[in-house]
């Protein structure tokens, strides 16, 4: 008995590095396991807030100019359950505003503000001149400048694959919205697209009572 508490002991695992790391794998899956599986089976995190629905084509393709452009690296889109976030950008954010993103953008960085409830506090002319020029409204903005977005038409091509492979990914888009998409495309900038993404950002939460504490 006693080699066989030896054996186990914690000097063992200190100056035996195989075993340390085993035992570290282990006591790691355990608690990730404990802490991550309940996450699917409840309805808060795996069932949409009131008012969010699958993106539209158009936001669609704006959030894959939005991750392209890399604009997810200098803002959040997650307002903390702070008290000075609440009161600077409106509600805290929840996990069923974030069921249809693949992958969500929440983020962590802020260069820039959180844009978690941007959506209608600027009109879509004030969106455009900021994307072409950001210091033509913010002088103090170190944004860059994305002119060529209002050039750029969409492409029309791949978007009902784009929504095929979401649909797969549980977001409920039908067989008559994917066919309908190429058409709603047409015509479209990624300036367009990207103005209807950032406008649509947060608007669910307007329409909602507020709970408790914001």
């Amino acid at each position: 008995m006693s080699q066989q508490r030896r054996f186990f002991s914690h000097e063992t695992l200190e100056k035996n590095i195989g075993w340390l790391i085993v035992c570290t794998i282990v006591v790691v899956s355990i608690a990730g396991f404990v802490q991550i599986l309940p996450l699917f089976f409840q309805h808060s995190t795996t069932q949409p807030d009131p008012g969010i629905v699958p993106y539209s084509p158009l936001r669609l393709m704006g959030r894959d100019i939005y991750i392209r452009e890399g604009c997810v690296g200098c803002h959040s889109q997650q307002v903390r359950t702070l008290q000075a976030e609440v009161e600077r950008y409106g509600p805290y954010s929840t996990a069923g505003e974030s069921v249809y993103d693949h992958p969500f953008l929440w983020g962590s960085k802020r260069t820039g503000p959180d844009l978690a409830r941007v959506g209608g506090r600027y009109s879509d002319d004030w969106q455009r001149i900021h994307l072409r020029n950001p210091r033509d409204v913010v002088p103090e903005s170190v944004m860059p400048s994305y002119p060529w977005l209002a050039k750029t038409a969409l492409p029309t091509d791949d978007i009902r694959q784009r929504m095929r492979t979401l649909r797969a990914l549980g977001v409920p888009y039908s067989e008559a919205d994917i066919e309908a998409a190429p058409d709603a495309l047409k015509g479209k900038t990624e300036e367009d697209a990207l103005v209807a993404y950032l406008q649509g950002l947060g608007t669910n939460r307007r329409t909602l009572a507020p709970t408790a504490g914001q």
